[in-house]
């Protein structure tokens, strides 16, 4: 943060280290790292970011000792927590408040918003039928983003493949639905993300196929079921499924 930012702050009438009611503070974790409070990014030190990104990758309250040895595995109990207890220090920002903290659980502060969870929360609506029209309007690109693609932690890998699976099935069921209000560009677009994040997955396929039929657009289907047979038979020595077969059944395929 700038300097001075307390001082600042405390014009205002808030005093110094008191979270600001009115503090914007946004978490990004899809495709990198960035911390920003009322629009201005906030440089911290690697472990700072990593026990951020534990807490948002959790949405309850963890225990301190679990923090802590996940976070610092390769040090006694002892350092672990001594580690822990720098790095909330290293989190203290005039105005505003990342963790809340008590002798026994950490989680991250109900103000901060984070990407990852609000696509989390889009993919879940969209997979359990519940999202209203509303929803095929919003910004869906986090979905075909990837979680901390540069961070090999186990914590994290974990995370990111279940986030992987989850977010491929939401843009597949994205693409229908758009598809079947006859919003033909944004489906294709939901369905080509799909294949960009799996190329070999033919639910993903099958799904772009559909949309390219459903336009009226046989030649683009058969373009992309040829792509696709080539592709499966190049690098897994496999053929589509009969479900994939069917699709194109009838239309002219060499």
């Amino acid at each position: 943060m700038p300097s001075g930012g307390g001082a600042a702050t405390a014009s205002r009438g808030i005093p110094a280290g008191s979270p600001r009611r009115d503090a914007r503070i946004e978490l990004t974790l899809l495709n990198s790292f960035e911390l920003r409070c009322d629009r201005e990014p906030v440089p911290l030190p690697a472990g700072a970011q990593r026990l951020l990104a534990f807490l948002a990758l959790h949405d309850h309250p963890v225990l301190r000792i679990y923090a802590a040895g996940m976070l610092w595995l390769d040090t006694s109990e002892q350092r672990a927590f001594a580690n822990l207890r720098s790095t909330l220090w290293r989190l203290h920002q005039p105005g505003y408040q990342f963790v809340e903290a008590t002798s026994r659980e950490l989680r991250l502060a109900p103000e901060v918003r984070v990407d990852f969870r609000e696509a989390v929360a889009l993919a879940h609506r969209l997979l359990s039928g519940s999202a209203d029209p509303g929803d095929l309007d919003l910004d869906w690109g986090p979905l075909a983003r990837e979680l901390l693609p540069d961070w090999y932690d186990e914590w994290v890998l974990l995370e990111r493949e279940r986030y992987r699976q989850v977010s491929l099935h939401a843009l597949e069921t994205l693409s229908e639905r758009l598809a079947a209000a006859r919003r033909f560009g944004p489906a294709l677009e939901a369905a080509l993300a799909a294949v960009s994040g799996e190329p070999l997955r033919e639910s993903a396929h099958r799904v772009l196929i559909k949309t390219h039929l459903a336009e009226g657009n046989a030649s683009e289907a058969i373009r992309q079921y040829r792509f696709f047979r080539k592709l499966l038979r190049d690098q897994l020595a496999l053929d589509p499924s009969p479900a994939m077969e069917a699709l194109v059944e009838g239309l002219t395929i060499r």
